[in-house]
């Protein structure tokens, strides 16, 4: 990452989504040469698609994904307002010219989609993950929109997400995109990855047809909250750089996206959190 480094940080707009609105982000991005980002879809929607492209635009920004859709299960009568709703979420990345946009599948359906009736039939909910999947995959493949499943850590099984391994996210890619036409593959990102014993082998099974992004941040210990406690890269144990390097002997040279959820950063002024994401992804990347 030492080389040409602005041209390969994304900063994940979560990062510093306290600071600034998208548009004040972008600006915030374009003038310390930061030449990606990767938005979220609230924050679009709170500027407005049509202004949010413009956005990028201006700033002569790429993005590096889009998050999020998914949280597929959900009551069966709910089930056209998922496929809808996810279906708004591939037009909008097409719309910002997103490579991809990312997946968090979703847990158990009255956390995936609140409202639905309380279940604790985990095997059910991966069913319906897969059968979501299915459907969106075939109005991706109009808009020739890849898919990014992003597995996440195991503690997240309830609330966000019952795909929670390479393998198990890879497995749903051989399934329902068995020709690797590049549509459907996985989002890397090493805070919910880096324990598995299976992550090297996973990356190298899943190649340049199925790793569509790249995320990067850093697991504190102690974590004091396992949503908004992630860590700056450097300042955790995730073997950043042995990551780093497993993706880019399979995919090559592509976007390194910062992605942190952080209490302690959001309460930072947004050009030091962009400056030192800059310095840590030169020293700890």
């Amino acid at each position: 990452m030492h080389q040409n480094i602005e041209t390969r940080l994304s900063i994940n707009t979560a990062t510093v989504r306290k600071q600034g609105d998208l548009v004040q982000i972008m600006e915030a991005c374009a003038r310390h040469g930061i030449r990606a980002v990767a938005p979220w879809r609230d924050q679009v929607a709170a500027v407005g698609l049509e202004r949010a492209v413009r956005a990028v635009r201006e700033n002569d920004l790429a993005l590096s994904g889009y998050c999020r859709g998914g949280m597929f299960p959900a009551n069966p009568d709910r089930r056209a307002e998922v496929r809808d709703d996810n279906r708004r979420a591939v037009d909008e990345a097409a719309a910002l010219g997103a490579p991809c946009l990312v997946l968090v599948v979703g847990g158990l359906p009255q956390f995936s989609r609140p409202g639905s009736a309380p279940t604790k039939n985990l095997m059910q909910a991966q069913t319906q993950v897969e059968d979501g999947l299915s459907e969106l995959l075939e109005y991706a493949r109009d808009a020739n929109l890849p898919l990014a499943i992003e597995p996440l850590h195991p503690m997240y099984a309830a609330d966000r997400s019952c795909v929670n391994t390479m393998r198990h996210a890879l497995d749903l890619c051989d399934r329902l995109d068995s020709g690797r036409t590049g549509l459907l593959g996985v989002a890397v990102d090493v805070y919910h990855v880096w324990w598995d014993p299976e992550l090297e082998t996973q990356i190298q099974r899943a190649g340049k047809k199925r790793l569509l992004a790249f995320h990067v941040c850093d697991w504190l210990v102690p974590t004091i909250d396992l949503l908004q406690d992630r860590g700056m890269m450097g300042d955790g144990v995730i073997d950043i750089p042995k990551i780093r390097g497993w993706v880019e002997a399979e995919a090559g040279i592509g976007h390194i996206e910062v992605e942190i959820f952080s209490e302690h950063w959001w309460a930072r002024p947004m050009d030091e959190v962009l400056d030192t994401c800059l310095s840590r992804c030169r020293s700890a990347v």
